[in-house]
């Protein structure tokens, strides 16, 4: 019997989890995780389910209904949903796709709405209206409702500027054009017009608009080939088939218009590789699967057109089920700063109470009894303390800084432009320039601690090559001349102008090896590349009198480009035969079978018959499925095994290449079994693979090919450097654990000395761990589960490798089969009790597990996550989320990556490849995996420094210049009278403090951008919050009112007993205020002076200009002119020039800037003379990294041969290869034979070898 705590956390526990399978969907039904179980019901039931099955293929719950030709369909009430009371609308989505957020009518209402969300414009919106208000305003309303419209406008601006960006793009997408049947006719349609259950026509090259069933097309059999690059990345072609029937009676136009075939179908759902269906047409029902589903993102490839029907469009397509929720983005210091602001609001609040009090209690001991002060209101003390809170709202609402967040924006604008502009950013070979396509993320590139990223067409290029080979125990590859004496230049590469077939493309400099193939002297070498030539399910077709190559991987297309160069050159093949050109020989040899690849396999082999009639099988695959099956004779094989420690070392991927001579009575004997196998209808590949056993033994080992699966430039770089700087890189691919572990070390993510750590050892790790937490947990389910003490012992470097069906089995993610026939019962209330505590418990165990994994996960310096779902992708990037509360980033450039893209904080894509998804789905995109690292380590960490900066300054002038009112109040009896001008108030953060900060907010820099690259350690600041959080936030405050309290009580001392030069005390309250002003403005622009690290002209002009324009606006807003037009707006008449022409005004301010500065200026020198930060010290020896850098070069990165038992991956496709498609004869364009050759084939059983020269 199972105990409860066992059963709380045996989610599905009947089945090892497969290395090598995609784990399921979260969309996957009951019936296929039935289908799924190991063993269930075998023998006999299983082939009366497969007939029972077979009587009623809708069996299934195929509740989506589409019927070709037929619009008035969907208008039945069974195809409606209620969308708002009772409002119905088609559940059949149209095609057309939505991004944007606003039209012309709902812009104003619905951005005014967003903005006033924000904490600060909601606050000013409610201030402005205070100030109509006659009984308690103090400021003039035009005070808050100038800057108010400025922040709005600018915010409405640029929210505008990007949303008819995204129209545009919509645009782009919905206006595309395809033929669609219309009364009876094709007619070409815009893609926004296509609906559900349309005819469509595609023709090569375009895109496919919607998810549609292929009906027929102009290839042999109705096949369609495929490029899934907007889905994947991969640009490998992938081979969809139509249904025969289909095949046979929708080829022409007519018979497509008249075509009115019903198909039952699956929701809509994520999943890219699965479709379950029936086509009901002419009283007969056909089963439909993923093998006849074009998606939408698809393009269509070597095929001329084809026909297919519209299953599901627009938002119900699987790339835009894919795509996750559109999430709102905001950056840490957003948050920090909303945060900041409530803290002032509140701070605010408790001062204006405090003062409000003190004028109650002024006015009982003091107003009441002073009968100058009679306003003719005889309202009470504590009436008039009321007022004057509200009085005091108004007069200190410039600690809450209304310019802030349009200044944060300009900031952001401008450093997103930045980023636009980069030209190291900009990758020529595509024409892409880098782009941000959000402007409000900047700053947080500086604090990524976690890179998720995508393998295929991210950090590789998806291009194999053939680089080195070893036959005979001899290696070649290596830059040789025709003697076999090693190059002194390198780079000459081999001419292969004699070579009629030779690929321009293809490069390789080893001249011995071609003087070994002409020369004809090594036939171990002739047979190694006819084996390449010969034993591969690659496709050939000639356009333009070119021949090129469909292969199901990029792997198989490069062996067999590379044999063709050699000389050994694939032409053509039909059902059964091959021709190959043989150094510049035609001949054609018959293929008796071809003994397909497959994950378990790990293997291919063909059977051919040669000349002379003898039978030889040709195997290809990994070497260690290759050496258990040798002869125990094999004199090169410890040669061939340091030849593949080599190639392994150099991280290329690598294949053993076999033959053996087959008797043909062995053959016989085994051709019946294996016609056995093939026509079997249960089990069908696991019988063929044990018969293929049987015959792949005692073989014959050639050589080994080494392949390099080329990264993108600059790979390992900008890993080593991110990873320098404290940044750990995660690599989740859907691809096999063996090709993302090959990558991992192509690109130095692993290295020789990383312990690496798999599924299964993870799994004992993580159950001990939890086992040990419940065992101290004890029964009580409230108490700690933490453990705090290290996964792994030792300082060692590790590494975690880990399959989908390993996360999917750790994490608890998988489901739970339901239970066919289970009586139930009415429950008690305590039973229903004790099923909830044990599903509450079950949650915890799984949050803990969870919590746990995340813990090991980022104890290792790298993690690679393979045969993953788009769906587990964003669920791993969502736990690091979730338990570390650390700043993630995204990178990919398919649609499989959309899901992560938008769940991580930051989301790139890489652009410049055919698939686009995953940059319109991003926030940031170039062409290149290595600008990455100039994103992040320049531009991310100049943002954040600037935006740090420049908030610690902006809350400290802010604070500086509203805390006067304050020292002010204790000598006005509290009455809430401003201690400055109103119009100073109204331009001080608009005109006279703006510009120096908003200039360094852009254009500041602590050091220059080939020291940020140099030096990625000085990263860490931003990672870890040290330039702005609440001490400085605090620390700030303090400064500013510090400054405050300067520029209040000097000159209130200097006023105390003064005389002017005519006699007469310049000691009224306007010359004050005007000296309070000017002091004011000198200290915050030369603060803003000492603060700039990076100096330029402009920033010079803005500092000295405004301290200028505060004395040109000060001297024209105070003449009499100005007063005689507005004599209420302007009541300083004269003070400024009267008050600034005594020199004692001027030393006052003077003493009262000194005051304030020279303590700043102390503090600086102390601190970069006795604790330099990192980059003080970097600045001050800047001049010697300069001259460093003229002289420093790259260096060559060495591989460590002969000292690693590690093999790199076998280079093979994903799945199964073209074999079965080759051996069906469906993909070969059959040309009529004669009847009397066929006569003489059959009776001579087996045809010679045909050779022509």
């Amino acid at each position: 019997m199972i105990s409860e705590r066992d059963s709380e956390t045996t989610f599905e526990e009947d089945s090892q989890p497969n290395d090598e399978v995609v784990p399921y969907s979260d969309d996957e039904t009951e019936d296929e995780l039935d289908g799924r179980q190991p063993g269930a019901e075998p023998g006999l039931n299983q082939t009366s389910r497969d007939a029972e099955e077979s009587r009623d293929p809708g069996k299934k719950d195929c509740s989506w209904q589409v019927k070709a030709n037929d619009q008035r369909f969907y208008d039945q009430p069974g195809f409606k949903r209620t969308i708002f009371l009772c409002f119905k609308k088609s559940k059949y989505a149209g095609n057309a796709i939505k991004t944007y957020k606003y039209n012309p009518i709902t812009f104003l209402p619905l951005n005014l709405f967003e903005q006033f969300k924000r904490a600060a414009n909601f606050y000013f919106l409610v201030l402005l209206i205070l100030q109509s208000i006659p009984q308690i305003t103090t400021l003039s309303w035009y005070t808050t409702l100038v800057p108010l419209l400025l922040v709005l406008g600018i915010t409405a601006v640029k929210d505008l500027a990007d949303d008819i960006a995204r129209h545009r793009m919509d645009n782009e997408v919905n206006n595309r054009k395809c033929d669609v049947i219309k009364d009876g006719r094709f007619k070409t349609t815009k893609w926004k017009d296509i609906k559900v259950g349309d005819i469509i026509r595609l023709k090569k090259n375009t895109f496919v608009p919607a998810d549609i069933l292929l009906l027929s097309s102009s290839e042999p059999n109705s096949l369609c080939y495929v490029e899934t690059a907007e889905l994947d990345g991969e640009t490998n072609l992938k081979f969809k088939m139509a249904l025969e029937v289909t095949h046979r009676h929708l080829q022409e136009e007519s018979a497509l218009a008249d075509f009115d075939g019903l198909v039952e179908c699956e929701e809509p759902n994520n999943r890219l590789d699965k479709f379950t269906g029936t086509l009901s047409w002419r009283d007969s029902n056909y089963s439909l699967d993923a093998d006849k589903i074009l998606l939408r993102g698809c393009k269509i490839r070597n095929t001329d057109f084809c026909h297919g029907m519209v299953i599901f469009a627009g938002a119900d397509t699987k790339i835009m089920k894919n795509s996750g929720k559109t999430r709102f983005k905001r950056t840490k210091i957003d948050s920090l700063m909303n945060y900041m602001v409530y803290t002032i609001i509140v701070v605010l609040i408790l001062l204006s109470a405090g003062l409000a009090i003190g004028h109650t209690y002024w006015e009982q001991q003091i107003g009441n009894s002073s009968w100058y002060l009679y306003d003719a209101q005889d309202l009470s003390p504590a009436y008039r303390g009321f007022l004057n809170f509200w009085g005091y709202i108004i007069v200190l609402n410039t600690m809450v800084p209304i310019s802030l967040y349009v200044s944060v924006e300009v900031i952001r604008f401008g450093q997103s432009y930045f980023i636009n502009w980069d030209l190291q950013m900009y990758y020529a070979e595509k024409d892409t320039a880098a782009k941000a396509r959000t402007t409000t993320l900047n700053e947080q590139l500086g604090q990524i601690q976690y890179i998720f990223s995508d393998k295929t067409g991210t950090l590789t290029q998806n291009i194999m090559t053939f680089k080195k080979c070893c036959i005979n125990g001899q290696r070649y590859g290596d830059c040789r001349d025709a003697a076999g004496q090693l190059q002194s230049h390198p780079e000459q590469q081999v001419d292969f102008s004699w070579n009629v077939y030779a690929d321009g493309k293809f490069l390789f400099c080893d001249h011995y090896l071609i003087e070994q193939i002409k020369s004809g002297k090594e036939p171990e070498i002739q047979k190694f590349f006819f084996l390449l030539a010969i034993c591969h399910t690659v496709m050939a077709d000639t356009s333009d009198g070119q021949l090129n190559y469909q292969a199901a991987s990029p792997d198989e297309g490069a062996l067999v480009t590379a044999a063709r160069n050699f000389g050994y050159v694939f032409l053509s093949r039909t059902q059964n035969t091959i021709t190959i050109s043989e150094m510049g020989v035609k001949r054609t040899y018959d293929v008796l079978a071809i003994l397909d690849f497959n994950s378990d396999r790990k293997r291919m082999s063909v059977i051919v018959r040669e000349s002379g009639g003898n039978i030889r099988l040709y195997c290809k695959g990994a070497d260690t499925v290759i050496y258990e099956r040798l002869h125990p004779r094999n004199p090169k094989r410890e040669a061939t095994e340091e030849a593949l420690d080599v190639f392994a070392n150099e991280t290329l991927r690598t294949l053993c290449l076999c033959y053996r001579d087959i008797s043909q009575d062995e053959f016989e004997v085994w051709n019946k079994k294996f016609v056995e196998a093939s026509l079997a209808t249960s089990h069908r590949d696991e019988a063929l693979d044990k018969v293929y056993e049987e015959i792949e033994k005692n073989l014959i080992l050639l050589g080994a090919t080494a392949i390099e699966d080329k990264l993108q430039d600059g790979v390992p770089e900008t890993i080593s450097r991110l990873s320098k700087a404290d940044i750990k890189i995660w690599v989740l691919t859907g691809d096999k654990k063996e090709t993302a572990e090959n990558i991992g070390f192509s690109c130095e993510l692993l290295t020789e000395e990383t312990a690496i750590c798999y599924g299964e050892e993870t799994s004992a790790l993580l159950q001990t761990r939890l086992e040990n937490q419940r065992n101290r947990a004890g029964s009580s389910p409230h108490s700690s589960l933490r453990m705090n003490e290290p996964f792994f012992q030792g300082s060692r470097d590790r590494a975690l490798i880990i399959t989908g069906s390993w996360l999917n089995e750790i994490l608890l993610e998988k489901k739970k089969k339901k239970k066919k026939l289970k009586l139930k019962f009415p429950r008690t209330a305590e039973e229903k009790k004790k099923q909830t505590e044990k599903r509450r418990r079950a949650e915890a165990y799984k949050e803990q597990q969870q919590k746990n994994f995340v813990d090991l996960a980022c104890e290792c310096r790298a993690v690679i996550c393979c045969r993953v779902t788009p769906k587990q992708k964003a669920m791993v990037v969502e736990l690091v989320k979730k338990y570390k509360k650390a700043i993630t980033l995204a990178i990919g450039d398919g649609a499989n990556d959309v899901n992560m893209i938008k769940t991580a904080h930051i989301g790139v894509g890489i652009s410049g490849q055919e698939g686009m998804q995953a940059v319109m789905s991003s926030d940031y995109s170039f062409g290149q995996f290595r600008y990455l690292q100039r994103l992040l380590l320049v531009h991310g960490r100049w943002s954040y420094i600037r935006m740090c900066k420049f908030l610690r300054y902006f809350f400290y002038k802010n604070f500086a210049f509203t805390l006067v009112h304050i020292w002010y109040s204790f000598f006005n009896g509290f009455s809430a009278q401003t201690a400055y001008e109103d119009w100073f108030i109204t331009l001080y953060n608009v005109l006279y403090s703006s510009l120096p900060v908003l200039l360094v907010g852009l254009l500041d820099q602590d050091v220059s951008d080939k020291l940020s690259l140099r030096f990625p350690r000085l990263y860490v600041l931003g990672q870890r919050d040290l330039l702005f959080n609440y001490k400085k936030f605090f620390l700030s405050l303090l400064h500013g009112a510090v400054t405050s309290l300067i520029i209040f009580f000097i000159p209130y001392g200097a006023y105390l007993k003064s005389m002017g030069q005519d006699g007469e005390a310049p000691a009224d309250y306007q010359s004050f205020a005007v000296t309070a002003a000017s002091s004011l403005i000198f200290v915050v622009n030369f603060q803003i002076g000492l603060d700039t690290s990076y100096w330029t002209f402009v920033n010079a002009f803005s500092v000295f200009g405004s301290i200028a324009l505060y004395f040109g606006i000060t001297f024209d807003f105070h003449s009499a002119g100005i007063h005689v037009l507005f004599p209420s707006g302007f009541q300083f008449t004269g003070t400024a020039p009267n008050a600034l022409r005594q020199p004692y005004l001027w030393l006052t301010m003077i003493l009262s800037i000194a005051i304030c500065l020279l303590p700043v200026v102390a503090q600086r020198f102390l601190s970069m003379t006795i604790w330099p930060l990192e980059s003080d010290k970097i600045q001050r020896n800047r001049r010697k990294y300069l001259l460093e850098e003229l002289q420093w070069k790259r260096r060559q990165s060495a591989f460590r041969r002969g000292v690693s038992a590690r093999r790199s991956a076998y280079a093979f496709s994903h799945q199964r290869g073209y074999a079965d498609l080759i051996a069906s004869g469906r993909s070969i364009r059959k040309r009529r034979a004669p009847l009397d050759a066929v006569l003489a084939r059959s009776g001579t059983g087996s045809g010679d070898t045909r050779e022509t020269s």
